[in-house]
């Protein structure tokens, strides 16, 4: 009897991310269903550290940067040589900075170096993932290493996309990637999302989170979409399956 090995059949999703950083890998792995095989490429980060290791408050300029060309263009070149369906950029906090118009200039300037493979940007399949799912007014949790200037950004982002946003706030957990617990994050959460929400949006690719998920929708009664689970959901549906993924959330139960 053949044991598995790993070769996808139904969809092989690439990630472009941070040079030092693990949680996007670790979560979409997490997630994967059956079939689904994840690969990725790094792209310098100019606050990580060997071993992950940030600045307690990351600065702007490098997060503006990681999308410059020329290195996440190369990176995404080199990606898509592989036998790839979709390739998704895994980086909330780039986003923020830049701009939704600027996320959509970034996929169509990626698309161009993947041979025809498609592209999607993390917080514009999470917008898209919001609306398919009705979400109108959002309470914005951002991980402790995002400054407060960066959180009122990724206001500004969903406000720009035609959203409300009810509540903004980097959690009030350890300020290290892998420090952080899920359970910690979990009631951080349940005190901290107004009635006044009718989703959240927990950003950060490298924020542990998927983990509580289906927990707090349980609990606060409202859709929860992650940086991580909508970048997935956007591939999938990129990729051409609608395989379910349990256990994640609503987001995955949209036929839209």
């Amino acid at each position: 009897m053949w044991q598995p090995d790993g070769w996808a059949f139904r969809a092989r999703l690439g990630l472009l991310l941070p040079h030092a950083a693990i949680g996007s890998e670790s979560e979409f792995q997490a997630m994967a269903p059956d079939g689904v095989s994840v690969h990725a490429a790094r792209v310098p980060l100019g606050v990580m550290r060997p071993g992950g290791v940030m600045d307690p408050t990351i600065a702007l300029d490098p997060v503006r940067a990681f999308a410059d060309p020329p290195a996440i263009d190369e990176a995404a070149e080199l990606l898509a040589a592989a036998p790839l369906h979709a390739i998704g950029v895994a980086f909330t906090g780039s986003s923020y900075v830049r701009g939704p118009d600027d996320d959509e200039a970034l996929r169509q300037r990626l698309a161009e170096r993947t041979r025809g493979i498609p592209v999607a940007i993390t917080c514009a399949a999470a917008a898209d993932g919001l609306r398919a799912l009705g979400a109108r007014r959002l309470s914005l949790i951002h991980p402790p290493w995002f400054s407060p200037e960066l959180d009122a950004m990724g206001a500004g982002y969903f406000q720009r996309q035609g959203f409300e946003v009810v509540h903004h706030a980097p959690a009030g957990l350890p300020s290290a990637q892998q420090a952080i617990h899920p359970g910690a994050l979990y009631a951080w959460a349940r005190a901290n999302v107004p009635a006044s929400a009718d989703a959240a949006f927990i950003g950060g690719n490298g924020f542990r989170a998927v983990g509580v998920i289906q927990a707090l929708e349980e609990d606060l009664g409202i859709p929860v979409v992650t940086a991580n689970q909508a970048l997935l959901w956007r591939l999938l549906r990129l990729a051409g399956t609608r395989i379910a993924v349990p256990g994640y959330g609503r987001l995955f139960d949209v036929t839209t």
